[in-house]
């Protein structure tokens, strides 16, 4: 770039976006990089408070801003996103479709650490919609070396840093424990809320099954929705470690694999999570504590997603969300838009 003053850059080419502000009413681009000034844009510049003007003068091993933003989209991008168009150096990131975003957090860092280059990110495992922002990337200089751009390269390894799981149709069996609500004695209440959890979701309800506080009982009615085609069995009541509470043990007697009970998060802490291996399918059984029956948003809220997306929970997963796993329990809940669940 050259600096020459602005009444003397008539035929001149602009080498970046330039910003006009009308307080209340516009920011935006006023001039876009390589437009050529004319005699009239020299008292709309002068009006920005531009006495002078950086004009481009191409160099070997330099990249502009835009060139730049193209490439660290290249280094994000995955399936199912698009591009805006690059606008003042940046270039944002719109999902195509609906979904829970992955993020690669540790090859971010290492992008943001390498300096002068930034990609700002919304949080991982979060559900995402179609045409939601995703991500933004642009250099902080107007101009920045090939040479620091290649190095972002390797750091992307041709390996996208940001995925969209496409959530998946589920079939879903209820079960639902407790002698209370199996003779009738009170009103199953427990049953409703997950069922509007789940329509949140592409989902189809197979059923309600209300069984007693028997351990084989229980057990016979995962297995049953399983064999019926079940993409996902959801347990609720008798998840605490009272010596009446019989869920945890006869989930574990259906032979599948326990990845956890028990979680760092609250309202949750009694959470069980295990996979039942059925015709070549991780199908998950979830024991569900009774906090989901009367709290707004739970640890249920948390893993849902990923299980609708076929994102197979671990342990170290679940152990993770203590850090940001304490709900806070505000008068006017702005979940997902909190930081419920998203800890570093």
């Amino acid at each position: 770039m050259k600096l020459v003053k602005t009444v003397d850059a008539v035929g001149h080419i602009i080498c970046h976006d330039m910003t006009r502000i009308i307080k209340d009413v516009s920011k935006d681009a006023a001039f876009k990089k390589g437009h050529v000034v004319k005699k009239e844009d020299i008292p709309v510049l002068l009006s920005m408070g531009k006495e002078h003007l950086y004009v481009w003068e191409k160099k070997e091993g330099i990249l502009h801003e835009n060139e730049a933003a193209e490439i660290l989209y290249e280094i994000c991008k995955n399936d199912y996103m698009k591009p805006t168009p690059v606008k003042e150096g940046k270039i944002e990131i719109i999902a195509e479709v609906d979904g829970l975003f992955k993020l690669d957090t540790k090859r971010l860092h290492q992008l943001n650490s390498l300096g002068e280059m930034i990609v700002a990110t919304r949080h991982g495992n979060t559900v995402v919609k179609k045409g939601d922002k995703l991500a933004g990337t642009r250099i902080i200089p107007l101009v920045i070396e090939k040479e620091k751009m290649e190095k972002a390269r390797e750091v992307g390894a041709g390996i996208p840093i940001m995925e969209i799981m496409p959530f998946k149709h589920k079939k879903v069996g209820v079960v639902t424990t407790g002698s209370e609500v199996f003779h009738g004695r009170i009103k199953d209440t427990f049953g409703p809320v997950i069922m509007e959890k789940l329509s949140e979701f592409d989902t189809e309800i197979m059923g309600q099954t209300i069984v007693d506080d028997d351990k084989e009982v229980i057990s016979n009615a995962i297995l049953s929705y399983i064999e019926e085609g079940a993409d996902i069995v959801v347990c609720t009541g008798g998840m605490s470690v009272d010596y009446d509470d019989c869920t945890p043990g006869a989930i574990k007697q259906t032979g599948a694999e326990i990845v956890i009970y028990g979680a760092p998060i609250l309202p949750g802490a009694m959470l069980m999570v295990s996979y039942y291996e059925h015709d070549g399918r991780q199908i998950p059984i979830i024991g569900l504590p009774g906090c989901v029956m009367y709290s707004k948003r739970t640890v249920f809220d948390l893993i849902l997603p990923r299980i609708m997306a076929d994102d197979k929970v671990t342990k170290s997963d679940i152990q993770r969300l203590g850090s940001g796993g304490l709900c806070l329990d505000c008068h006017v809940c702005t979940y997902p838009n909190c930081g419920f669940g998203k800890g570093y």
